[in-house]
């Protein structure tokens, strides 16, 4: 794969382009491929992470000067959260360009959601190191803000599983369920896969590095799908 593509397509020309190849490095490719040189992308997520927040707690500080904190942590939250980050991770085309090893590709690595969201805050650390913070305001900014909008204006910060609770009871008259169907990796770094289910059926399924987030993105699946529920 050639990450040099990766770099045309987001427009920054990395000065040190092993910072994006380490960016897309998943910590499984080390256990295959045996070289201590390889370095996976954890710390720049840890990086990219803080970096993000800023740039989108800045921004929505002068955007909104008259919404309380409490307003702003939840459209913040939103913005940032393990679905939203994955979108714009798809939308660049990020997850053809990870490093992973083959047993976590073919378990479908590169459509998981958690993968494409670390690995977007692993770029976002490794822009900022090579490029600046303006440079990465620019980039946040460009491909994360758009939401915001629709963020505010349609409320979409408030609890997907309160949301799904009130709608499901509305239309279906039945409370939603959530059961964790599988747990995976190192407890230091668990994944968790949990489904919603209505009636007995399964409506949503999320993944997510703790329960509540995972309920969190199964409860947003399960509203799409109730979307169409008249």
């Amino acid at each position: 794969m050639d990450i040099k593509k990766l770099s045309e397509k987001l427009n920054i020309h990395f000065k040190d382009i092993s910072l994006l190849e380490r960016s897309l490095t998943h910590r499984s490719i080390l256990n295959e491929k045996k070289n201590k040189a390889l370095k996976h992308n954890e710390r720049l997520e840890f990086l990219g992470d803080a970096v993000l927040e800023l740039i989108v707690s800045e921004y929505l500080f002068y955007k909104y000067p008259d919404r309380p904190e409490g307003e702003l942590t939840s459209f913040r939250a939103a913005v940032v959260n393990t679905s939203s980050l994955a979108d714009v991770s798809k939308s660049l085309g990020v997850g053809e360009h990870l490093i992973m090893s083959k047993g976590e590709e073919t378990t479908g690595g590169r459509e998981k959601e958690y993968l494409l969201a670390n690995a977007l805050e692993a770029l976002i650390g490794a822009i900022y190191l090579d490029q600046g913070y303006e440079v990465e305001k620019n980039f946040v900014e460009k491909n994360l803000m758009p939401k915001i909008e629709d963020i505010v204006k349609y409320r979409l910060d408030i609890d997907p599983k309160t949301k799904l609770q009130e709608r499901a009871q509305r239309l279906l008259k039945s409370t939603p369920t959530y059961k964790v169907v599988d747990e995976e990796g190192p407890d230091h770094d668990k994944i968790f896969t949990v489904i919603a289910k209505i009636k007995g059926r399964i409506y949503g399924r999320g993944q997510g590095s703790n329960k509540q987030e995972a309920e969190e993105n199964a409860a947003n699946e399960a509203l799409k799908k109730l979307e169409d529920v008249s």
